[in-house]
């Protein structure tokens, strides 16, 4: 079987948790770039990486890349390409389309031009003049990085990062992919306790639950190319079955999540049980400083609010410190903070072991990660 080319894109500062889950899942040809992680696979991985990458935003397929600096080369180019391997005579497509230190700098004459070239491609392929557009959605980019375009065909629709158990969410919540990556970043094992006391609507503790309980992040929602003709139902309905019968049933973890507001522990509780993960988590309401740090070698992690908006900041210093604190109650215990807060370690009372710069939307931010001690090999 013909190996399809396929890239992971991400955010900035997780290209390599995206490359280690490629990887363990079984991909090969994994390279990685700024933004992405490219592999092969087949109409199955199609299903297997949509299905199970947790910190990824897409998966594209790479339908081809060439140098481009007029428009006429980047048309001549997007017609070389076989469209008509993916895209029906009933396909309706769209273009988007993105250019960064390029000489094809308008966006919008890319995509335009790059959508005639389509056009003009799949009207020789099925030998038509008009396309009724009424079959399957089917997503094309043109992406331009110094003068290189690369044109993909998205294969997941809504980001990946939309689990489909949070429809409900306060106020700029956490991304899932980025709270799962922070799970994945620190030194938390499914056999540790974990403690979020800022949990929000419990973005972090679900997808720590997901994780301990091997439960794919993509099994509760629908994708793009669920609808393609090429790829056939039998093939998503396998890899759902494979999925389902991946999940640990016999273990449970053990998950605190903690917030003052009470509204938002009741929409992290309804969003638990969407999740499947309800029976994981422990929710109560109240304030950090309230907060104790029961068991030893635990993990907080945790988004705070990062005292952006007018008349937060005292308020938000004031927490860090109380989380400081609260971290010096038992030094078995480590912990793991994102916020773009500069002087965080000042209000927190220590220097970080670990700082790694990454992105929470538009939002550029530092982990910080304050490592406790390894827990012996003979604690119960």
């Amino acid at each position: 079987m013909e190996k399809i080319n396929l890239i992971a894109t991400t955010t900035f500062g997780l290209e390599a948790c995206v490359k280690r889950e490629v990887i363990k899942l079984g991909f090969s040809d994994v390279k990685t770039f700024d933004g992405r992680v490219e592999f092969t696979g087949d109409e199955a991985d199609i299903a297997k990486a949509n299905l199970w990458l947790r910190f990824a935003s897409k998966v594209l397929i790479k339908v081809g890349e060439y140098k481009a600096t007029t428009f006429d080369q980047l048309f001549e180019g997007a017609k070389a390409l076989d469209w008509g391997e993916w895209i029906t005579e009933d396909g309706k497509f769209t273009v988007t389309g993105k250019s960064v230190k390029s000489t094809l700098f308008s966006v919008p004459d890319c995509q335009a031009i790059v959508k005639k070239a389509v056009v003009e491609k799949l009207k020789m392929k099925y030998n038509v003049d008009w396309f009724d557009e009424t079959g399957a959605d089917y997503t094309i980019q043109v992406a331009l990085l110094n003068d290189v375009a690369t044109l993909t065909i998205d294969t997941t629709g809504g980001g990946l990062h939309k689990r489909g158990y949070r429809e409900t969410a306060m106020v700029a919540p956490l991304k899932e992919t980025l709270a799962a990556a922070m799970v994945d970043l620190s030194y938390w094992k499914r056999d540790r306790i974990l403690l979020d006391p800022l949990c929000g609507s419990g973005t972090i503790p679900i997808e720590a639950a997901l994780i301990a309980k091997n439960i794919a992040p993509g099994l509760n929602r629908k994708f793009a190319s669920e609808e393609w003709e090429r790829i056939d139902k039998s093939i998503w309905k396998q890899a759902r079955i494979a999925a389902y019968k991946a999940i640990d049933h016999e273990f449970t973890p053990v998950i605190y999540a903690s917030d003052m507001d009470e509204e938002a522990i009741e929409v992290a509780r309804e969003n638990a049980i969407k999740a499947g993960v309800d029976d994981c988590i422990e929710f109560s309401v109240k304030p950090c400083q309230e907060v104790k740090l029961i068991g030893d070698y635990g993990c907080m992690i945790t988004n705070p609010p990062y005292g952006e908006r007018i008349g937060e900041l005292k308020e938000v210093e004031k927490l860090y410190r109380d989380m400081g604190e609260l971290m010096r109650t038992n030094p078995t215990w480590s912990a793991y903070v994102i916020t773009s807060m500069e002087y965080f370690e000042s209000l927190f009372g220590r220097k970080a072991d670990a700082k790694r710069k990454l992105f929470n939307g538009r939002i550029k931010i530092d982990y910080y990660q304050f490592f406790g001690p390894k827990p012996s090999n003979n604690r119960k």
